[in-house]
Parts: C-alpha cells; structure tokens; sequence
C-alpha cells in the first residue's frame, strides 16, 4: 500500500517544511553566544520547555504504531509506563541540580566532576547514543509511502538528514524549541483527527474494544514479567538522555524544569492512549494481516482520511517524527564539535566546529542506517551498547551515592561499554532463531550493566561524600 496525494496534501506537506525553514531563521546566525545557541540562554519558559520535551520524546511514532497494532494497550504499559517512573524520579531527583549546575553538557559535567578527560570519554558514547539515525530511517520510509514506492527509501532518508542539517544549523536550539512548539500542536491534532475519522468508520471505543483480541485488552499484553522488566532497565535511558540534560538546564529554573516535566509526563499519558487506540483501530480496520505493520497509521490514514485532511495527518507524522530528529541531530552535532573535537582545536569557534559536527552526525546516522535498516535494531543497539558504561559517571555527576573515583570512571566508560559491545557481537556471530543479539540467552545489556554496578561497588568515592552533599 502507498499514500494517493492530489496537489491539497502536496502543499500541505510543502508549507510544513517552508515554515520550519522561516522559523528556524529566526535570529539565526546571530546566536554566537555560546550559552545562547546551545541552550537559548537558560531562559527556556514552562510551555516552551513543554512542547519541546514532550514533542522530542515521541519520535519512534512508527514503532509506537506497529506495537500497538500488535499488541494492543499494553503499548501504554510497556513504552509508556517504565518511561513515566524515570522521568518522574528524573525531575525529582536530577532537574533542579541540573539546572543549578554551569555546564552546558553532560560531557562537560562530567569532565567538571571527573576531570577533562573523562568528559572528553564520556563524549564519544554520548554521541553516538544520540545519532539521529532511527529517525531518519523512519521518515525515509515514511517519505517512499507518501511518493508511492517511487526510489529507495535511503534516498529519501538522505534528503530529510541533510534538510534537517540545514535548519538546525542555522538556528541552534532556538530553531529547535520554535519548531517543537509548532510540532506538538500538530502531533495531538493529528491523532485527534485520526480518531474521529476512525471511530465514524468503526464504532465507539466501546465497540472496538469487543472486538479486538483478548491479549490487545489485557495491560500485560500477554508478555511475561521478565519481559516488561526488560522495559524498565530500557527506559533507564531517560537518565542519560542528552535531551532531557539539555532542556533541564535551558529552562528558566529549576522549578520550571522539575514542574515541567511533570506536566509532560501527563501529555505522554493522553498521548499514548491516542497512539494505543489509533494502532488497535488499525487492526480493526485494516485486518490482521499487515505485511508492514511499522506503518499502520499511515495505511490507516490512506484509507480513512478526505482530501486535505490526509496531508495534514502526514504532517503531523513528519512533525512528530522531526522534532525528535532535529533535537537528537543538534546534541549529536554538539557533543561531537564542542566536547570533544574542541579539545583539539582549542582555538576554533565552538559554534563552527557544532555546525560542522551536525553534518557529520547526520552522515553517520545515514551509514547507520545502511548497517541496521531497522527502528527496533537501532534503538536495540544503541541502548544496550551504550546505557550501561554512561550510567553511573552521569548520575555520579549529581547525586552522590554513585561517585566513582575517577580510574573506575574511565573502567566504567570503556569496560561496560566494551563488554557490552564484545558480547553484542558475539550474540551476532552466533545467533540462532530464538536470540538474534543474546549470546547463551543473555541480552548484552546485562552483562555491561553488571560490570558497572561491580565498579560501583568497589569504586564508589565513599571519603568525600559528605562534601559532596553539602556542595549540592
């Protein structure tokens, strides 16, 4: 199946990308303030700081969408539920400190707390877990639907990378808060719509939830509780996620960054029951049988939405789909330019060397791309590779339970990491049917996130405790 656009949903779709191009320009090339580029001077208000975090957590619609199409509420449970309790204990534990704290990146925490070169480590798995690549995957994909299955989905893919490099270059954070608030707008009013056009086809929640199969009306979705658990260690990403660093310490305090997190938390519960009901409304509608089914709302919306409404539905996928890209392309281009090849080029404009990083971010989510054409691949590999040796350097940076001396920093970032990564590769090497990355039955995750709780353990920098709690 492919989408069938008339000239209505082409401009719509035209107009979308002109206007994050007139957004983005704003102001533009004048924030060569350094603290202004990367963090619009720390004067990011409540709503602003809402709509950018709540818009940038939702990039892996499509995934959302194929979950729920197969699996039913139990998205809400499984991608949901794990992420609220870490961005909750995120804004009650980490924000406020944060924001207290001068650096402008979790590198640069790091190496404040560390020294500079475990920040300048710590920046090369930072980095690469925020490489845009999903992201870019999704929209090539989205994009070859939208034209009809006309040219590869990488084509595509390259275009939307190297749009998103020039809007984001030319407006820094600025141009990505602007455009996130345009974009949440258009995340929720699409779905509603989707909704309403659904519920006129089909019937009332009510009706689909008789329907449906018994495992889409059960929470656990049928899966067992080691599976959910696995969720939960999953979404441990929150704590390490450059983006929630980023706009914790851009907000305007620290009392908007712990309330405003909050509050989004609400909006990804409304909006994960949209994505819930969109998904099993797909099932409902489109029959069981989707050979792709990462791409239900699209289908969904080919067959159910008028003239011009449907375009503004592929908007809203697109929006919610580039708001993620543009924020994760930005702190990918960042961490890269100022954290680590500053170092190197101590004398070059750091804004110059973040400019040029974001390209190279986007090429490197591209190569990515090549090498794992899959959303659950990707967000699979970078998680398991890269959560575990970041963990406890970055919540050691603020809390003072996880202090490590600084040599069990650096066996941390390069020993949990590495296992992690030998034992990726391993599972490949000798993959079977059942576990595809799991050597002997063991996702490497865990064998990472062992390594660095034993490090922790052994390493924990017990003598200055106490002055690190009165510091803050």
């Amino acid at each position: 199946m492919s989408a069938t656009f008339v000239p209505i949903d082409w401009i719509l779709v035209a107009g979308y990308f002109l206007l994050l191009i007139w957004l983005s320009i704003q102001k533009g090339w004048l924030d060569e303030d350094e603290e202004q580029f990367l963090l619009s001077g720390r004067k990011v208000t409540l709503p602003a700081f809402i709509a950018t975090l709540v818009s940038t957590w939702y990039g892996g619609i499509l995934g959302v969408g194929e979950y729920s199409y197969q699996f039913g509420i139990s998205q809400w449970l499984i991608l949901g539920f794990p992420f609220y309790v870490f961005s909750a204990l995120f804004a009650v534990f980490l924000a406020g400190k944060i924001r207290g704290n001068p650096a402008l990146s979790i590198p640069e925490a790091v190496g404040n707390r560390y020294g500079e070169r475990a920040g300048r480590l710590s920046a090369i798995p930072v980095f690469i877990l925020v490489s845009p690549a999903p992201y870019i995957l999704m929209l090539g994909l989205l994009f070859q639907f939208i034209t009809g299955g006309t040219g590869p989905f990488l084509f595509y893919a390259i275009l939307v990378a190297l749009f998103s490099v020039l809007y984001v270059t030319v407006g820094g954070f600025g141009a990505v808060l602007r455009t996130d608030m345009l974009q949440v707008v258009l995340m929720f009013g699409g779905f509603f719509l989707l909704l309403y056009f659904a519920i006129n086809e089909f019937g009332g929640p009510a009706t689909l939830w008789q329907e449906v199969p018994e495992p889409f009306r059960d929470l656990t979705g049928g899966h067992s509780l080691q599976y959910i658990l696995v969720w939960f260690f999953i979404a441990l990403w929150t704590f390490v996620d450059p983006s929630f660093h980023q706009r914790a310490a851009a907000a305007e305090s620290p009392k908007t960054a712990r309330k405003g997190i909050f509050i989004s938390i609400l909006f990804w519960c409304v909006f994960d029951l949209l994505t819930a009901f969109a998904g099993m409304y797909g099932w409902a509608i489109l029959g069981p049988d989707m050979e792709e089914p990462l791409l239900v709302y699209p289908a969904l919306a080919e067959v159910l939405l008028p003239i011009g409404i449907k375009g503004l539905f592929f908007v809203t996928l697109l929006a919610t789909i580039m708001s993620t890209l543009d924020s994760y392309l930005f702190l990918s281009g960042q961490t890269l330019g100022r954290d680590f090849l500053a170092r190197f080029w101590p004398d070059t404009d750091r804004n110059r060397l973040t400019r040029i990083s974001i390209l190279i971010a986007a090429v490197l989510g591209i190569l990515l791309v090549v090498l794992y054409p899959s959303v659950i691949d990707l967000w699979y590999v970078l998680g398991s590779v890269f959560i575990p040796g970041l963990l406890t350097p970055v919540l050691g940076v603020y809390l003072p339970l996880f202090r490590l001396k600084r040599p069990y920093v650096f066996a941390t970032l390069i020993g949990a990491t590495g296992v992690s990564f030998f034992w990726m590769a391993l599972g490949t090497l000798y993959q079977t049917e059942e576990f595809a990355y799991a050597f002997l039955g063991i996702e490497p995750f865990y064998p990472g996130l062992f390594l660095a709780i034993l490090f922790w353990l052994i390493g924990r920098d017990k003598g200055k405790r106490e002055k690190n709690k009165a510091e803050g």
